[in-house]
Parts: C-alpha cells; sequence; structure tokens
C-alpha cells in the first residue's frame, strides 16, 4: 500500500454532470476558481464529457473560453483534465486524424493537461490516434479501460440442456480487462484508468484488477466509479487498499448518489490508513461554501425544486467508529464488512441510499431511466419489465458491448423496440434504430465477441463487417451569414471543430452569437457616429466662439443693441462703412417676424460681434459705432 495518493477531483465536470445535467455556467464555476487553485488537486475534470454540447445548448456559452477561462486561473497547480470517446471523440461517428490532430492541439494550448481517453467497445484501435496527438502536442494520454459485467443470461431448458446447448461463457473476466490496459500501455499510454461509469463494481474485484494491473503495468493506475448501486465508497476504499495511485472523487456538496464518492469521507479513511492525499483541505472548506450556494440554485433552475442532499457536515465518535471499522475491514480485505460500513458511513451523512434496481440490474442508471423515458412517451410503461428482460439477448447478439455511452442508450433503445415488436405482434428486430444497425455494421469499431454474420445479414442486409471508411467522411458545411453582417459561421480552427463535433449545436450556437456581435458591433458603431457628430459640432462651436472671440476688441464706442431676444438673419453693414442715425444695421427674426436694428448713433462701424444665424438675447451687443 501506498503513503501517498493522488486525487483527481470530478466536481465541475462528471460531477455536475451526474448531478445536474451540466448546467453550472461560467459565472458559477469562476466562484470556486480561487479556491480550487488553493487546494492543489493532482487533477482537476473540467472539460470533455456532456460540458462541449451543454454550454453551448443550454447556456450559450463557448467551450473552448470554458476551459481557457479555468486555466487561466487554475494555471499548472492542477492538470485539467477532459473526458472523450477515441476516434468518436464527442460524437457517434469516427472522426479523421486531421480532426482529432486538430482537436488535440487546440485542447492542450488552451491549457488542458490530461486528457482521458476511453471507447465504448473497449477497442483499442480506436484510441490510437488520440494518444498519438495527445502526446504529440505535450499532453497526458490517460487511457480508460471501461468496466462492465456479463449479463445474467436466461439459463438453457431442461430440454435444451439435453440437446448440447450452454449458457454463454464470460467474457469480462479480469484477464480481458488487463490485457486491454496491457495494450493500451504499449501503445503509450501515460496512465491507465479502470473506468466503472456504472458503479457496479465490488470493493472485492477492484482491490484483485489494481493488485493485476499494478504487477503487470508499469504506469499509475487511477480508479474512477460511481456511488449508484451503493459499491462506490466500499469500492474506492478497497482500490486505496490495493495500492491504486489515484482515486477519483467529488466535492461534499455534489458527492453520491449519481456522483463519485465525498472527497471529504475518502480524505478520513486516508488519515487513518496513513496516506497523504496532498489536498488542502481548508481551501476545499472554501470550495463547499461555494458549491453548497451553486447546488441550490441548480436545483432550483435545472429542476424547479431542491432534491435530498447530504445533511450533515461534521463527524462524531459514531462517524469516527464507523471509519475505523472501515480501515480494519480494508486492511483484512473483508469486503463483505467493508461495504456494510461504508454504506453506513454514507447512510450516516446523509448521502443517497444504493438504488436497489440498478444493483440488480446491473446496468447503467442512466441506461434505465432513459428506457423508463422513452416508455412513458410511447405509453407503454407496462412492457418495462420485458425490455429488461430482452438486454442480455440484445447485448449478446450485438456482440457484447460494455453498456457505457453511447452502447448502452443504443442497446436500451433496441430492446425497449424489440419489447414492442412482441407486443404488437411482430418479429422481433422490425423495428431497429439507424445506430443500432450502425453498431452491428461495425461502425463502431470491434466488438468484444464476434456477431453471428446471419444476424448482421438480419439487421442490415449483408454478412461480412464493414468498418467505418473515414476517407468518406465529409465536413460540415460553412457558410456566410448575412444576417451576421456576411462573416463565415466558423471563423476559426476552433469553431470548425466544434461545427464538425456537434453540427447542430454548433450551428445555432455560432449563428446566434455572431449575430448578437454584429448587431452589438452595429449598434457601437451607430453611437460612435452619433458621438462623432456631437463631438464635431461641439468642436465648431467651439471653434466659432474661438475665432469671435479673437476678433472681438475691447468696446470704447457707441453700441447697437437687440431690443429683444431672436435670430440674426441678416446683417447690413461692415466694418469700416459710416453710417448714419436710424439705418438699418441688422433684421432680426423674433416670434416669426422679421424686425430692423436701427442704429442710435452716427458713425464709423468698428466692429461687428455677432454672425448670421447666431441666437442673441435681450440687449445683446450688435455693433460697435465711433
Amino acid at each position: 500500500m501506498a503513503k501517498t495518493l493522488k486525487i483527481r477531483d470530478l466536481t465541475l465536470r462528471d460531477g455536475q454532470q451526474s448531478s445536474f445535467a451540466t448546467r453550472m455556467t461560467q459565472e458559477q464555476i469562476d466562484r470556486c476558481l480561487p479556491y480550487y487553485k488553493d487546494a492543489g488537486f493532482f487533477a482537476m475534470e473540467v472539460w470533455g464529457g456532456a460540458v462541449p454540447d451543454s454550454v453551448m445548448r443550454y447556456l450559450g456559452e463557448n467551450p473552448w473560453t470554458r476551459l481557457e477561462k479555468i486555466y487561466a486561473t487554475v494555471g499548472d497547480v492542477s492538470k485539467l483534465t477532459a473526458l472523450s470517446r477515441g476516434r468518436n471523440l464527442f460524437g457517434y461517428a469516427p472522426y479523421t486524424d486531421e480532426i482529432i490532430d486538430g482537436f488535440s492541439r487546440n485542447a492542450i494550448q488552451s491549457g488542458l493537461g490530461i486528457m482521458r481517453i476511453f471507447d465504448a467497445l473497449n477497442d483499442v484501435d480506436n484510441v490510437k490516434s488520440t494518444i498519438k496527438y495527445v502526446k504529440r502536442y505535450g499532453g497526458i494520454a490517460d487511457c480508460a479501460v471501461c468496466y462492465t459485467v456479463d449479463p445474467k443470461y436466461p439459463q438453457p431448458s431442461f430440454f435444451q440442456r439435453l440437446l448440447g446447448k450452454k449458457a454463454p461463457q464470460p467474457v469480462f473476466t479480469d484477464e480481458y480487462f488487463l490485457s486491454k490496459a496491457k495494450q493500451m500501455a504499449a501503445l503509450g499510454a501515460d496512465m491507465i484508468t479502470i473506468k466503472d461509469m456504472s458503479g457496479l463494481i465490488p470493493p472485492a474485484r477492484i482491490s484483485r484488477l489494481v493488485k493485476l494491473f499494478k504487477e503487470h503495468i508499469k504506469v499509475p493506475i487511477d480508479f474512477h466509479t460511481h456511488s449508484t448501486p451503493g459499491y462506490g465508497l466500499a469500492s474506492v476504499f478497497a482500490a486505496i487498499a490495493a495500492g491504486v495511485d489515484v482515486v477519483d472523487t467529488n466535492c461534499w456538496w455534489f458527492a453520491g448518489g449519481t456522483g463519485a464518492p465525498a472527497l471529504e469521507l475518502v480524505y478520513v479513511f486516508c488519515q487513518k490508513m496513513g496516506i497523504d492525499i496532498g489536498v488542502n483541505m481548508e481551501a476545499v472548506a472554501k470550495i463547499n461554501e461555494q458549491l453548497k450556494v451553486i447546488r441550490k440554485e441548480l436545483e432550483l433552475s435545472v429542476f424547479g425544486k431542491e432534491s435530498p442532499k447530504p445533511n450533515r457536515y461534521a463527524f462524531s465518535d459514531t462517524a469516527d467508529q464507523y471509519f475505523n471499522e472501515a480501515v480494519a475491514a480494508a486492511k483484512a480485505e473483508d469486503f463483505d464488512t467493508l461495504l456494510t460500513i461504508s454504506q453506513k458511513i454514507e447512510a450516516y451523512f446523509g448521502f443517497p441510499a444504493p438504488d436497489e434496481l440498478v444493483q440488480k440490474a446491473e446496468i447503467p442508471g442512466g441506461m434505465y431511466s432513459n428506457m423508463v423515458a422513452q416508455l412513458k412517451q410511447l405509453k407503454s410503461e407496462d412492457i418495462l419489465p420485458r425490455a429488461m428482460e430482452l438486454i442480455p439477448t440484445v447485448r449478446l447478439s450485438a456482440g457484447l458491448p460494455p453498456l457505457v455511452t453511447p452502447t448502452s442508450q443504443i442497446v436500451g433503445a433496441q430492446a425497449v423496440n424489440c419489447a414492442m415488436d412482441e407486443k404488437a405482434g411482430r418479429e422481433m428486430y422490425t423495428n431497429k434504430s439507424s445506430q443500432f444497425i450502425g453498431l452491428v455494421k461495425g461502425d463502431y469499431g470491434k466488438t468484444p465477441v464476434e456477431i453471428d454474420p446471419a444476424f448482421r445479414m438480419k439487421i442490415c442486409g449483408f454478412a461480412e463487417e464493414i468498418p467505418y471508411d473515414t476517407t468518406k467522411y465529409k465536413m460540415q458545411p460553412n457558410p456566410e451569414l448575412p444576417e451576421a453582417g456576411g462573416v463565415k459561421l466558423a471563423e476559426n480552427e476552433k469553431e470548425l471543430l466544434l461545427l464538425e463535433l456537434f453540427p447542430m449545436v454548433a450551428k445555432n450556437f455560432l449563428t446566434t452569437s455572431k449575430k448578437k456581435a454584429y448587431e452589438a458591433a452595429e449598434a457601437d458603431k451607430a453611437a460612435k457616429e452619433a458621438e462623432k457628430e456631437a463631438t464635431a459640432a461641439k468642436n465648431a462651436a467651439e471653434a466659432r466662439a474661438a475665432i469671435a472671440a479673437q476678433k472681438v476688441k475691447p468696446i470704447t464706442g457707441k453700441t447697437v443693441e437687440s431690443p429683444l431676444p431672436g435670430r440674426i438673419i441678416d446683417i447690413c453693414v461692415k466694418v469700416g462703412d459710416k453710417v448714419k442715425i436710424g439705418q438699418t444695421i441688422a433684421i432680426l427674426e423674433a416670434m416669426k417676424m422679421e424686425n430692423s436694428i436701427p442704429t442710435d448713433y452716427a458713425g464709423t462701424v468698428k466692429q461687428i460681434l455677432v454672425e448670421v444665424g447666431e441666437a442673441v438675447p435681450t440687449k445683446a451687443v450688435l455693433v460697435e459705432v465711433e
């Protein structure tokens, strides 16, 4: 067992994605960042996953700006981490090397330190390109082996056994996972993560896998899990006792339930184990002060109400005793006791109870909720039990893919389709999604087990696997936007990458943001023109006044004054003219009438003190006569 442990904080990506549908705004994140800088986590997962899509779709924010702003505050204190799906990056189609190259380069230049790379099929070929480009540009390639379990197949009947039919043999053995990890390490992986996206790995299994990986692989091993079925905290404790190098946690107010276990609980366990996690917990407390407020804001804005939350944040003698028992159980490798005590710890602090349905079904919670939502939409909730029963059959027929995004959604939706077919008296697979056809065809890569050619013929219309051909990839259209002054929809490489990875969402986001920018620029331009005209008028008036002031000499003679206020429309004399008493020297417009202004003095015009068009008050000096 190691004396130090590194912590990867997931709060700002996986944490908010698991609990709050990735709705944290940049302003909310900015509140936490100064304290994150002080906390000194080994790594912070802040990007990738659903973040780029969600910040554009729901918040109208630029994903690249989010990464850059976080890096500007945190710098290199913690390595910023993103999650990507290997060759699929964030979408469902495999991308060309040029796109993977550009994405990796721009992400690292924007501040990314670690790219966690996984493939939904654990197809190592699908992570090769990302490993290469991440390392080329100075990033750390963290390759994830997706943990999954073999389905609970219907057992052969008595007569089927008589005929020699056997239940399928296990596929997802310890040797399977180790083999995948070795292949990734051989490709240049700098780290290996055991990625338990469904929280299905029990403490005994993770202890065994960590020891196996540490024995055969020389790069650091990370463990990622979720708390949904109730194994999460106990499995993290077991992994630590087995010598794992890094564990993934969330800060208190975003931990537990569908998220990862709480850092604070891991910290206490490690203290009692004599393990240093290298995190400033005082700074973490300040992060939690912000997160408690943000959690309430998100509960009310995203879900319209407050949801259950941890109800204690202080340790007592009872809690201390629970942790002592957990440490003893972990050291003794008494995993049943460790699981029981760990669940008592989470219950004591008010974290959500284990989801027994997900635990028994052994499928991701998100996959189950998607199936329920789909059936509600179809008003066919009654077939949910049958759809659940069909998952193992559908999954095995499709090559036994791990149940992780996007394969979990593909398999779950197809199980629902098959149950609907049965209910309507149709043959199963009468209705099939294009994604399911693509999975069986070979679009997503090599499945863990070979697909029966006869099944592929039934689904796709041909028997041979046809891998996706990236040479046929077509870039997204990039038109000019007349409503935004004729600029291109994507004006630089980062915007082009958004358009490729999220075609519809990025198109809407870029169009809206460029239209707003153009309208703001036009309004600013108009305001500046108006300001310019006002300034010019002011300057002209000041210039006239200055000139007039320069022309005015001290008055020593007699003056002709305006008898009433008005506007000078004509001056009838010029400097040097001889004038007689009663002679008109100017015409004044007052109350829409023209008034002749005479001189009461004879003499010579010395100076004229007004201009045509000038407004004058009563008794304004118009002309000097001497």
